[in-house]
Order: C-alpha cells, then structure tokens, then sequence
C-alpha cells in the first residue's frame, strides 16, 4: 500500500518530534506477543517475558488490542502535546477518550472478539480506567527498569534529526527515516501493509516519533490531530550491547569500589539477591549501598511482583558514558 501526504508551507512549519512512552508501550508489547527471539531485542526479551507472563499481562486486555501484525488501536498512542510527555500525561489523555474514538478504534481491530474488548465495547470510560492500571503494571515489569536506556537512545536519534534537518534541510530527514518512506515534491510517500494515509484523512502537519521497539513505521490518524509516524529509532542496534565500565579506578575513588562494581553488574536491572550472588558482597551490604544510590538518584526501584528490580538512572547512565 502506497500513501502519499502532500505538505504545504504550513504544514511543513508543524512538523515535529516526540519521544513517547505509550509508543513504547505498544511497539514492545507486540515484540512481546510475537513469541519469538529476536536479533537486537533478544537480552531484554529473555529478561521481561517471565515476568510479563507471571503477572497474567500477556492474557490481559492489552494482549487483545495490541495483535502480533496489523491495525493498533489509535486511542493507546494519543497525540503527544509536549516533546517528552510523562506516561501519566498520555494515561490521562487515555482515560478521557471519548467513547466513539474507543468504538471506531475496535471496529477495526477486524476479528479481534475476546472478552476484555467486548467489556471495552461494552463500558469505555469503566474499562480504560482499567486497561490504564494494566499498562502502568507492564510499564513497571518491562519498561521503566530500562527507560534511562531507552531515553538515551531515543533522545539522541532526535538530535541527529534536528541537526539533520538544519545542515540538510527536512527532505533529507524524511528520506533517511526509514528505507520505506521517500520525500518528493513536497510529498511523503509511506509503503506499507496496512492502514495508509493521507492528507485528506489527518490532520495539518506531521508528528515524528522515534521508537526503540518498532520493526517498522508505523501511522496514526485521527482528524483534525496531525498525523503521527512512529519510525525505528537510529542506535536501537547497540540499546543492549555490553559495554564495560572503563576509568572504574576513577570511579570507585569518588563512589567506593563496592558502589561502583554494583553499578556496573545494573547493566541489566537486578533484584539485591541477584547482585549479592553476582559480586559477593553480602545482601545487606548491597542493600545499603542501594539505598545510597539510590538517595543520589544513580538507581531506581521498580517493583517486579515479590521482588524489587534496581537500575541505573539517566544520572548513573551520564557518569558511566562520560567515564566510558
């Protein structure tokens, strides 16, 4: 399927970015629910498919709207009002969608007929206050203990495009998203499978949303909102990628040598009793050290049903790479 999004001057003077956690949401749950490994993803996959299988979230409601192939429903990914929305803002936006946004939505999730979509169709406002509490658990089990990461890579595909954009122009951006996706004579052409766009159907301007998760590009439309094209962020190859902690000598001088292994064994997040084994320090003792850390704001703690997962923070992921 060919779509063609003609832009005018106008248009083109609203196009813009975001980073947003409910793309993230999506495009990692239907990784998720494809049920297979994958080249990149594979680390982080082998690490939350347990656990999002052990809390029931992969039988849930969002298992019945997010199918491995196809049409998302466009109420899970609203429009991002600021360039880095909270996913309490997004929720929120979430929670108000009107109730004939949320039934058109699942007249196109063709097939899709199991029990949580028809109490969806049933009752809207009732049960999206729900599925909101769904998607704040898998949030909590399979993307916050990662988000620093994630920002990382995400935040810098957006400098690249901005750069991009001022050196080169925005042709140049749009012809470098993604290989199904070409910009001429004002025009984005979009090859995809399924669900086109275009002017006529969306909105004025253009939403650009980089995602860590997708395999793909990915359109949302919904007039009069502009259009939002979720792409493969740039460095998503390298997100899990082992890399060693140089300077450690340097580190542990300003930190403690205990403080500093454990933040390095966090590559991955960890429960106490995980890094206890891994680093020989004793429970208590990783305890302590965590809890300093994490008074810091080097580590965060993300519940993970009986257990407590830590990981670095934005802050910890700056001095290891500035180190590094």
């Amino acid at each position: 399927m060919l779509s063609e999004l003609a832009f005018s001057t106008d248009d083109l003077a609203l196009t813009r970015f975001a980073v947003s956690p409910m793309w993230e949401v999506v495009t990692s749950f239907r990784l998720l629910a494809t049920g297979s490994a994958h080249p990149v993803h594979r680390p982080w996959l082998e690490q939350v498919r347990p656990r999002v299988a052990a809390a029931g979230l992969d039988r849930g409601c969002l298992a019945e709207l997010i199918p491995p192939d196809g049409y998302l429903a466009d109420f899970l990914t609203p429009v991002p009002e600021d360039p880095s929305p909270s996913l309490e803002a997004e929720l929120a936006v979430i929670r108000a969608t009107p109730a004939d946004h949320v039934l058109a939505d699942l007249a196109r999730l063709r097939g899709r007929t199991g029990s949580r979509l028809q109490a969806l169709r049933a009752d809207p406002r009732a049960r999206l206050a729900r599925l909101c509490e769904e998607i704040e658990a898998y949030w909590e089990l399979a993307l916050a203990p990662y988000w620093a990461k994630i920002r990382v890579v995400l935040d810098a595909d957006v400098f690249h495009r901005a750069r991009q954009a001022a050196e080169r122009g925005v042709g140049q951006v749009f012809n470098d998203l993604h290989s199904s996706l070409s910009w001429d004579e004002n025009t984005l052409r979009i090859v995809r499978r399924h669900c086109g766009i275009s002017r006529e159907t969306t909105g004025s301007g253009l939403l650009l949303v980089p995602s860590a998760f997708a395999a793909e590009t990915l359109t949302w439309s919904r007039p009069p909102e502009p259009p939002q094209l979720a792409y493969p962020a740039r460095g998503a190859g390298t997100l899990w990628e082992h890399r060693p902690v140089k300077r450690a000598e340097a580190i542990a001088a300003v930190l403690g040598r205990s403080r500093t292994v454990l933040l390095a064994e966090l590559e991955a997040p960890a429960s106490t009793t995980e890094l206890a084994r891994r680093t020989g320090i004793s429970a208590a003792g990783v305890s302590q050290h965590l809890t300093a850390l994490r008074e810091a704001g080097m580590v965060s703690a993300h519940r993970a049903g009986r257990s407590v997962l830590y990981a670095r923070t934005a802050v910890a992921e700056s001095l290891l790479a500035v180190t590094g």
